[in-house]
């Protein structure tokens, strides 16, 4: 008996694998966020579990914090085989060699919306299980007491009609203002929620045909038009300021202060919990080019240095399934990237509270210009808004972020274009 467990024993040695799993390190900016991090934790453990070439490994910061630790990372060379990126800023670092293209299937993201594709000189470097898209929040009620059109997808506001719904509103003297624009959030929010106005009046912050200048898409007849509209918001007394604090307008919408209400997503449940049936998430007004929103949250990709591309890459293919996209959507209340795993949230699905955003996403989500240069553009977009929006001359203003954005482009010898 004891010869023959000794040989038990060699066979079982003989046949085990003579590998083990290689360790891929997933490095994310959800700290501090306990159900983000259960769910990235439950497809981490899925795919580790289904197959035996790649262990998975998560190191979570804190967001404040994580875009500075990426780039230390880089100049240090020690960046993980996974990171996940913020979607405008994905072409900066596909540019400076943070990144690589993904390594994905054929038909992998057949079906996702156009804002969680990250693309950079036709290659596909980023994708995003979830995209943020935001709304014009308004009571029905308000409107219908007011004479105001309820505008849908197909026919929104014109331009004329939202100055006139804006000028409507302000004479009932019910409103401490009647739009709110949450100009409190001096960051990112300035170019996510505001450039799209620019867009649908023809302009941008730079030239997408060769993203080599901002001449003439930011100081252009358009823009110009774009700058002294959004500079009337504010002496017209329709809007609060840049002095606006974060208290007035987490809370001015729904105490009734604001009759209007241009907010995100991510603010959708608290507003339908105040409001109830009475709520509507209205699309954005038509300026002339069309109505337009802004598009791309955060998204997942494989470092440039990752010595293991392709199981870096095989990780994000298995967290794009339509279970975990449903998954993170109902935890984090954004919305889910493909059709299908909307019909398994509670949210997204036909007929489900939030499914005008998906729909929204879809028809009016733009993405901020795909360009190493965006990283620089945004904060002189973020200047000139502000700076407009307290009394600044428009033209002046515009041509001096246009001088700054093409010095910039062109230190950097265009950014590869």
């Amino acid at each position: 008996m004891k010869k023959l467990a000794t040989l038990a024993g060699i066979l079982a040695i003989s046949t085990a694998p003579a590998w083990a799993q290689t360790e891929l390190s997933l490095w994310y900016h959800g700290a501090g966020n306990p159900t983000e991090g259960e769910i990235l934790g439950t497809v981490i453990s899925d795919f580790n579990a289904s197959q035996s070439d790649w262990m998975v490994k998560l190191e979570q910061f804190p967001q404040g914090a994580y875009n500075d630790t990426i780039v230390a990372a880089a100049v240090a060379g020690n960046l993980p085989d996974i990171i996940d990126v913020d979607g405008p800023n994905m072409p900066n670092w596909a540019w400076a060699g943070y990144l690589a293209p993904l390594q994905l299937s054929e038909g992998t993201l057949d079906g996702f919306l156009p804002g969680t594709i990250g693309t950079w000189k036709d290659q596909v470097y980023s994708v995003g299980l979830w995209d943020a898209a935001v709304a014009m929040f308004a009571r029905k009620s308000v409107l219908e007491e007011n004479g105001i059109r309820i505008p849908t997808l197909d026919q929104p506001w014109t331009g004329d009609e939202f100055n006139a719904a804006l000028e409507t509103l302000k004479a009932t003297g019910e409103f401490e203002f009647p739009l709110d624009l949450s100009m409190d959030d001096r960051g990112e929010w300035y170019p996510y929620a505001f450039s799209p106005f620019l867009q649908s009046f023809g302009g941008d912050i730079m030239d997408r045909t060769t993203y080599t200048t901002a001449e003439g898409a930011l100081n252009g007849d358009a823009a110009i038009a774009w700058g002294e509209w959004w500079q009337s918001l504010f002496t017209n007394q329709y809007a609060p300021g840049t002095s606006q604090t974060a208290a007035d307008h987490a809370t001015g919408f729904i105490d009734g202060r604001y009759a209007l209400q241009w907010n995100g997503v991510w603010n959708a449940l608290p507003a339908l919990e105040a409001f109830g049936d009475d709520l509507l998430f209205l699309p954005a007004p038509d300026f002339g080019n069309g109505p337009k929103i802004g598009a791309a949250s955060w998204q997942f990709g494989v470092s440039a240095t990752s010595q293991h591309q392709d199981g870096a890459s095989a990780f994000i293919e298995f967290a794009t399934q339509d279970k975990y996209v449903a998954a993170f959507s109902n935890g984090l209340g954004l919305i889910p990237a493909t059709a299908s795993a909307a019909e398994l949230t509670e949210n997204y699905k036909p007929g489900g509270p939030l499914a005008v955003f998906y729909d929204l996403s879809k028809a009016q989500g733009t993405l901020r210009p795909a360009t190493p240069g965006y990283v620089v553009a945004a904060l002189e977009f973020i200047k000139l808004a502000a700076d407009i929006a307290n009394g600044a001359d428009v033209a002046d203003t515009l041509d001096a972020a246009t001088d700054a954005i093409d010095a910039d482009i062109q230190r950097n010898n265009n950014y590869g274009f």
